[in-house]
C-alpha cells in the first residue's frame, strides 16, 4: 500500500510546489528554502549524535519549547535538530532557540526526500509531537535504526476513522513507533484500536499543562498592561482566530460596547497572510484599529489592537481580562486554551474544540472554561464575566487548579527519551 501512497505523491509533488508558490503571493517565505523540503541541505558537521523533533507548526514549537529546554540541559553530547513544516514555526524556533539547536523543514514525505534528509542527519531518535504519522517518515527512519516517539499524542476520532480507512498502512505506521505518549485515555484507545502494540503506549497527560510563566513573561505583560493604561479599562484577547470568525467576534463586541463602552478588543488571527485582511475587516465596520506590529500602543479610544506579530500570543494573556479561543467557532476543532488558563484568565469558546477534547472537559468541569454557540451566547457570558471581577477571580483559579493537578506529562516523556536512549544490556 505504501508503493500506491508513493506513486500518488510523487505524482502530485509538482502541484504541491505550486501550491507553496501560491501562498508565497502572500506570504512569501513559503517559496524560500525549498530544497530543503527535498532534503537538500547542508550536511550536519557537528560531530554528536542527533535528537530529532518534528514540531510541525507556531503551536507544536510553543508546546515543544519546555521538553526542548529539558533536552538541551539533559543530553549535552546529543545535537538537537528540530523540523517544522510552516513558516511561522521555523520563525518560532529561531526566536525561541537560535544556534542551541539545528533547524530546517522536515522533508516532503517521498522516498527521495526523506531518504536525503537521514543521509544528512542520522538522527539517533525522533520525537514526533502529537499526530504527525507519515509513512515515509516512519518506514525509513526506522529502518536506519532511529528509535520513534510520538509524544504528546492525541488522536480525535475523526482522525481515527481516516487513518481507519487505510488499515494496512496505518499499522505499518504503527509498528514504527517505539513509544506513544497518549494525552488521554480516549487517545490511547484509539490507538490501540488502529493496531498499536499496548506495550508501546502510556497515558502521561499532556505536555502542554507543564507550561511555565517565567518572571521575565510576567514583567513584560505587566508592564505592558501598565503602559497600555489596560487597569482601567476591559479587555478581551480573541486568540487564532480562523476565516469566519472575526465577523463574529466583532459582532460579539459591538455588542458588549452597550455594557463597556471602554472595551478593547486584542484580536489575533491564526495565520499572518490574513492580518492585512482583517485589518481591513475592522476599519471596513468604521473601528478604530491600531495594529501591533506598527503602532506603538492603543490609543484611550482604540477599539481594536490587531495583533499581527508572531511569538507574543502567550504573553498577551497575561494582559487579558477573558480570552475567547479561535478554531473553535468554525468546524477547525479549537486551540490551546491553556495558555490562557495558565495565566488564571477565565476561557469561553465555541463549540467545535476536538483537537483538545480532554483539556476542554477538564476545565469545563472545574468551572474555568464555557463553551458558547452564536453570537448572543458570546455576549452573554462575556458580559457576565467582564462586570464580574469575583467571577472572574473565580474562574481563574479554577484554571490554575486544573493546571497544577495534571502537570507531569513532560517528566513522562523524557523519562521515554532516557529509556530508549540508554544502552541496551
Amino acid at each position: 500500500m505504501r508503493h500506491v501512497y508513493n506513486a500518488l505523491l510523487v505524482g502530485l509533488l509538482p502541484f504541491i510546489v505550486l501550491r507553496k508558490l501560491w501562498r508565497s503571493r502572500k506570504s512569501p517565505a513559503y517559496r524560500k528554502r525549498l530544497p530543503e523540503r527535498l532534503g537538500v541541505f547542508p550536511a550536519l558537521v557537528d560531530d554528536r549524535p542527533v535528537l530529532w523533533l518534528h514540531a510541525v507548526s507556531l503551536g507544536e514549537t510553543l508546546a515543544a519549547r519546555p521538553l526542548v529546554e529539558r533536552l538541551l540541559a539533559d543530553y549535552p553530547e546529543y545535537q538537537l535538530l528540530i523540523t517544522t513544516t510552516t513558516p511561522t514555526g521555523s520563525a518560532q524556533v529561531r526566536k525561541l532557540f537560535a544556534d542551541r539547536v539545528a533547524h530546517v523543514y522536515a522533508p516532503w514525505d517521498t522516498p527521495g526526500a526523506v531518504k536525503r534528509f537521514l543521509q544528512r542527519t542520522r538522527p539517533a531518535l525522533l520525537i514526533l509531537m502529537e499526530t504527525e504519522l507519515w509513512p515515509n517518515m516512519l518506514h525509513f527512519a526506522h529502518n536506519a535504526g532511529c528509535k520513534v516517539i510520538l509524544a504528546n499524542a492525541r488522536l480525535s476520532a475523526r482522525s481515527a476513522a481516516g487513518y481507519a480507512r487505510f488499515p494496512k498502512t496505518t499499522r505499518e505506521m504503527l509498528r514504527s513507533l517505539d513509544w506513544v505518549a497518549a494525552q488521554a485515555s480516549a487517545d490511547a484507545d484509539r490507538f490501540l484500536q488502529l493496531g498499536l502494540d499496548p506495550a508501546h503506549i502510556g497515558v502521561s497527560g499532556s505536555m502542554k499543562f507543564d507550561i511555565q510563566i517565567d518572571e521575565s513573561l510576567r514583567l513584560r505583560a505587566a508592564q505592558l498592561r501598565e503602559s497600555w493604561d489596560l487597569d482601567h479599562r476591559p479587555v478581551l484577547l480573541a486568540a487564532s482566530t480562523h476565516k469566519g470568525e472575526d465577523e463574529f467576534i466583532l459582532e460579539a463586541c459591538e455588542a458588549l460596547r452597550a455594557y463597556h463602552p471602554d472595551l478593547l478588543l486584542l484580536l489575533a488571527p491564526r495565520h499572518p497572510e490574513r492580518f492585512p485582511a482583517v485589518r481591513s475587516l475592522c476599519e471596513k465596520q468604521g473601528l478604530r484599529v491600531r495594529a501591533r506590529s506598527q503602532d506603538a500602543e492603543p490609543f484611550a479610544d482604540t477599539q481594536v489592537m490587531l495583533v499581527d506579530t508572531l511569538g507574543e500570543l502567550l504573553m498577551l494573556f497575561g494582559t487579558a481580562d477573558v480570552a475567547v479561543i479561535g478554531g473553535s467557532f468554525v468546524s477547525n476543532g479549537g486551540h490551546n486554551p491553556l495558555e490562557a488558563a495558565v495565566w488564571g484568565v477565565p476561557v469561553l469558546c465555541g463549540e467545535s474544540m476536538y483537537n483538545f477534547a480532554d483539556v476542554t472537559e477538564r476545565l469545563l468541569a472545574a468551572g474555568a472554561l464555557e463553551q458558547v454557540v452564536n453570537v448572543s451566547g458570546l455576549v452573554g457570558a462575556g458580559r457576565a464575566l467582564l462586570g464580574d471581577a469575583a467571577e472572574r477571580e473565580r474562574r481563574g483559579q479554577a484554571a490554575l487548579t486544573v493546571m497544577e493537578s495534571n502537570r507531569g506529562a513532560l517528566g513522562a516523556v523524557t523519562g521515554s527519551v532516557e529509556r530508549l536512549l540508554a544502552p541496551a544490556s
